[in-house]
């Protein structure tokens, strides 16, 4: 029988064990930060009926949305995690807790074309906090600080977190007479960073159909530039002309006020009139995240929030504010960038049990003692050469290599070997396992990313 030529379909990512792990600690920091904030887990199906999940897409979401029947049913995979998330909310609102704050990680999928950091099937990480009928400003600067959080906790130092308020937006658009307009004029200026000042206005011009007068004045008010507090004073210039404008610069100064006492330093945190974000759900504030030393990586974070999450399936007022990250993107745009650090262990174990004896009770004994301690503890019997041993605990990485011989047994201890120093001591269980866990805390305590 001719074999089958194994591969990867083109878009998808399957890593090798090492970069996996690195993928998981980073999604390990996400949930352990998440769930720091009161958020809880919440996972969806994959598969839904394709009329969910279209139900406020169409256009470009029905182009790129894996869809196929199977027996009577329309079926679609998932293509982000916020629909899913409104069917959800809406089926289950009689039985949930308002504000219901959930956070999920899980793979979405869009049949767009493969290109570099630019994936068909990856992983989104997802807050949203809905509620009620109404739902407080202050969650909205709640937001910013956690993906403060995140980050700093990555090991990142150089990223600034994005805020704009499409009310404002909205607002100033209505004082030049354009509000049909808005949504059109927004998606143009979300383009900016991507294609510049320059083809921005080409299309506020051509495909819009601005003046010119219009379109530098909206260009102008987009570049206020300053400190937080020197943006927001320029602002007040507009106060009065416009009641929208006004509740949007009210909550944008609100934002704005709280972050401090949530911990997110200015340097990190700026108001930015240029982020409109281009889709048309978001209602009032918006973020999106950069890297300072990586702008052409573009935003690592974005969200913002939006009046009625489940219209199209309850009439029940449901708002929201949430963000989401690409991580599938965002890990391998640093792994392209070499910022991923490679000195975190990536082994499947913390040490390595080699039973030094035929008769492998006493390992099997160990093995179980230092496991109930929480060390990842992996017992190798195989037949094979000590230094065959030795190479597949270098090859995995693993940092400890434990050694029980008749002599160890006899005096009541094992030896253990740090494969990084060459360090070896024959130590009391006891004391052997603090000092491989204070070892292993001490490789752990480094950040994910590495800034250069």
């Amino acid at each position: 029988m001719e074999k089958m030529k194994p591969r990867t379909l083109s878009g998808f990512m399957e890593l090798l064990p090492a970069p996996q792990m690195q993928l998981e600690r980073m999604m390990e920091i996400l949930r352990e930060t998440y769930a720091l904030y009161g958020f809880t887990p919440l996972d969806t199906p994959a598969i839904e009926s394709a009329e969910i999940l279209l139900a406020k897409g169409g256009g470009e979401t029905e182009k790129q949305i894996y869809r196929f029947q199977k027996g009577d049913s329309d079926l679609a995979l998932r293509f982000d995690l916020t629909v899913p998330l409104a069917k959800y909310v809406a089926l289950h609102a009689g039985e949930l807790t308002f504000p219901f704050r959930r956070y999920q990680i899980g793979k979405v999928y869009r049949g767009e074309r493969a290109q570099r950091g630019r994936f068909r099937e990856f992983y989104q990480a997802d807050i949203d906090i809905i509620g009620d009928g109404k739902l407080d400003i202050l969650n909205e600067a709640e937001i910013p600080s956690i993906i403060y959080s995140i980050f700093r906790r990555f090991g990142l130092t150089r990223f600034v977190i994005r805020v704009n308020n499409r009310k404002l937006l909205n607002g100033f658009y209505a004082m030049l007479g354009l509000s049909e307009k808005s949504a059109d004029i927004m998606r143009t200026v979300d383009k900016l960073d991507k294609i510049g000042a320059d083809k921005v206005r080409t299309i506020l011009l051509e495909d819009v159909g601005l003046t010119a007068a219009q379109a530098e004045e909206i260009l102008r008010f987009i570049a206020i530039s300053g400190s937080n507090t020197e943006v927001l004073a320029k602002l007040e210039n507009w106060r009065g002309r416009n009641e929208t404008f006004d509740l949007g610069l009210e909550e944008l100064t609100a934002v704005t006020k709280h972050l401090g006492a949530f911990g997110v330093p200015e340097e990190n945190f700026a108001v930015d009139l240029t982020i409109a974000r281009g889709l048309d759900y978001y209602t009032g504030t918006v973020y999106e995240t950069t890297l300072l030393d990586y702008p052409e990586i573009g935003s690592v974070c974005s969200g913002g929030r939006y009046d009625n999450l489940a219209e199209y399936y309850t009439d029940r007022q449901l708002p929201g504010v949430g963000i989401s990250i690409g991580l599938t993107r965002l890990f391998y745009v640093l792994g392209e960038q070499g910022l991923l650090n490679p000195d975190l262990p990536t082994a499947p174990a913390d040490c390595l049990l080699l039973p030094m004896t035929e008769d492998f009770s006493a390992a099997v004994q160990l093995a179980t003692v230092l496991r109930a301690a929480g060390i990842r503890t992996q017992l190798y019997t195989e037949q094979k050469k000590f230094k065959a041993k030795m190479s597949y605990a270098d090859k995995l990485g693993i940092p400890y290599v434990v050694f029980l011989g008749e002599d160890e047994i006899a005096r009541n201890v094992c030896s253990v070997k740090n494969l990084r120093t060459g360090d070896q001591v024959s130590l009391p269980v006891d004391k052997a396992i603090e000092l491989i866990k204070f070892g292993i805390s001490a490789l752990q305590s480094g950040g994910v990313i590495l800034e250069k």
